[in-house]
Formats: structure tokens, C-alpha cells, sequence
């Protein structure tokens, strides 16, 4: 019978954990670098309000007319890009539908300017429009969904395995959830709702695959009493190798597809869960694994300096 990955595989997983902290701990200075010096996330309507535009042309439109028409109508900050066809476009105003005076919205002001250059050649496929207010909402909701979300783990997996396992879950799920962030802030893409709701998902996949890595560190440690940590965590990151790999192979090709052949309209979604995927994988064998050992490593030391500051006490008595 054909096996991906050998039944019986026994890779020290752990045996160079120092450098992938290293590397982990270089991914997230680079996530939160961008984040705080790259100018932020670059939102979209749904969290900074504005109206959203998607307009299909007969023929490919020239963008630095197009860029010098909208300017002409005092509508605020505007960005204008090509949306997966050269003859389509996406158009970002930062002025909301209902901050227009009178009947006349921003979408309709858009719309008859453009009919008096263009005539029938377009078509507005979309109109969205958020207002600041709402915007400014939904971004303090997203941070609360996500800080919330840790929370929950936190207690489920203490109350499932031990404390230790909680903070080594929390701090693996953290690090996928900035390293995706962060990915969105590095490459200057959009960040809306369908991003957050990938990330979200992305934190409950990785959480996942750290629960079945732990599930099997318990049932090894009651099995192999007396064994060192270091090996038992090794064991059981191997003897959930084939079940990791087909899972994320499986899921992965999925995400490609989608990332490939979904449309423009789902692109930035099938994105951030490539990447939460690829980095949820890697932070269940390499994040929260040695997080557990080197906590037990310095509960062991704590123990043995006060087993020694005891015995010395008595031996001055």
C-alpha cells in the first residue's frame, strides 16, 4: 500500500528547535515591523467607510484619464485599479454614499461623470458603501473577535490538558494570526472583512492541528512514563506526520485552485488561508511543541534550585 509518509517515521523535530524560534521570531519582527512602520494595514471600505465601486468597460479603459476625471469631483482620497480583466476596474472612495449633500450620492456623482466621457461603454457592476462611523465600528468588533477568540483557547485547552498547554496554543495561534496579518501589511493588499474572516479561520484550523499533536503527547506521557519530554513531544509530532501532511496537502490544493481560478472577488480570502495554513502547519510542530518543553525545562530547574536552597537550609540547621 502507497504511503505519503512512512508509517514508522522518526525525524528529531525538536532537536534544532532554537533556530526555528529564530526564524519564527524574524517572521513576526517583520510582520509587526510593517505593521507599525509600513503605514499599517491597508483597509478597505468595510473598516475605514467609503464607497467601493466595481465598473466593466466595453474596451480597456486608459487608467491616468480615468484617475484625472474622478479627481475633478472633490470626492477625497481615491485609489483606481484593474480588477482581474483589463477592461474592469475597482474604484475606492473615501467619501461614503451619505456624506454627499442633496439626493445625489458619491456612487451616482461617479456614475454621471463618467456617462458624460463614456457614454454606454460601462457598466457599474457593484456599489458598497460604508459610512466612517460604521467602519470605525466594525474595525474595535474585528480586534475584539480576535483578542476573544484567544481567550476561549486559552480556557479550552487548560481545562482539556494543563495550563501550559493553554499559553503554548495561545502563543502558536498569535503567531499565525500576525504572521497572516502581517503578510497582508508586507505586500500592501487590502485587508476587509472576508481577509478577518479568513484569519479567524485560519486560527481555528491551526488550533486544530495543535490539539491533535497534544492529544497524542498525553496519551504517550501516561504510556511512556519516565521518558523525557524532548522525546515524547518527538514521538508524537511523528506519529501524526501522515495525518498533518495529507491534511494540509488536501487543503492546500483546494486554496490553490480557488487562488488561481476563484476570480478577483475571493483572491485576498484564498490568500490569507494559503498562508495561515502553511504557517498553522508549521507552528503545531514548531511553536507550540517547544513552547510546552521549555516551560517544563524551567518548571524541572525552579524545582531543582529550590530542592537545593531547601537542603542546604537544613544542612545550616
Amino acid at each position: 500500500m502507497f504511503r505519503l509518509i512512512p508509517a514508522n517515521t522518526k525525524i528529531n523535530f525538536l532537536g534544532s528547535w532554537y533556530i526555528y524560534a529564530l526564524v519564527s521570531g524574524a517572521l513576526i519582527l517583520v510582520s509587526l515591523g510593517s505593521l507599525i512602520f509600513h503605514g499599517g494595514l491597508k483597509y478597505g471600505v468595510d473598516f475605514k467607510g467609503g464607497t467601493l465601486m466595481q465598473i466593466k468597460f466595453a474596451k480597456q479603459p486608459d487608467l491616468k484619464e480615468l484617475r484625472n476625471l474622478v479627481g475633478t469631483l472633490d470626492l477625497g482620497d481615491f485609489s483606481i485599479q484593474e480588477f482581474g480583466k483589463p477592461e474592469e476596474i475597482l474604484m475606492n472612495v473615501s467619501k461614503a454614499e451619505e456624506t454627499v449633500t442633496g439626493e445625489e450620492t458619491t456612487a451616482m456623482k461617479v456614475e454621471k461623470t463618467l456617462r458624460e466621457k463614456y457614454g454606454k461603454g460601462f457598466v457599474v457592476e457593484r456599489v458598497e458603501a460604508v459610512g466612517p462611523k460604521v467602519g470605525a465600528d466594525l474595525k474595535g468588533k474585528a480586534l475584539l473577535a480576535i483578542f476573544y477568540s484567544l481567550i476561549g483557547i486559552l480556557i479550552y485547552i487548560t481545562l482539556r490538558f494543563e495550563f501550559k498547554f493553554g499559553v503554548a496554543a495561545i502563543v502558536a495561534t498569535a503567531h499565525d494570526a500576525i504572521i497572516s496579518v502581517g503578510a497582508f501589511s508586507v505586500l500592501d493588499k487590502e485587508f476587509t472583512l472576508t481577509v478577518l474572516a479568513a484569519i479567524l479561520t485560519v486560527i481555528g484550523y491551526s488550533l486544530n492541528d495543535t490539539i491533535v499533536v497534544f492529544d497524542r503527547v498525553r496519551e504517550n506521557i501516561r504510556l511512556r512514563r519516565g521518558m523525557p519530554l524532548k522525546e515524547i513531544l518527538n514521538i508524537s509530532i511523528n506519529q501524526t506526520l501522515s495525518r498533518t501532511v495529507l491534511t494540509s496537502s488536501a487543503t492546500l490544493l483546494t486554496l490553490i485552485a480557488l487562488f488561481f481560478l476563484g476570480g478577483e472577488v475571493i483572491h485576498d480570502f484564498a490568500f490569507a488561508l494559503i498562508v495561515g495554513v502553511v504557517i498553522g502547519t508549521y507552528s503545531s510542530i514548531y511553536v507550540a511543541s517547544p513552547v510546552v518543553m521549555v516551560w517544563t525545562l524551567l518548571e524541572k530547574d525552579k524545582f531543582k534550585r529550590a530542592a537545593a536552597s531547601g537542603a542546604g537550609n537544613k544542612a545550616k540547621i
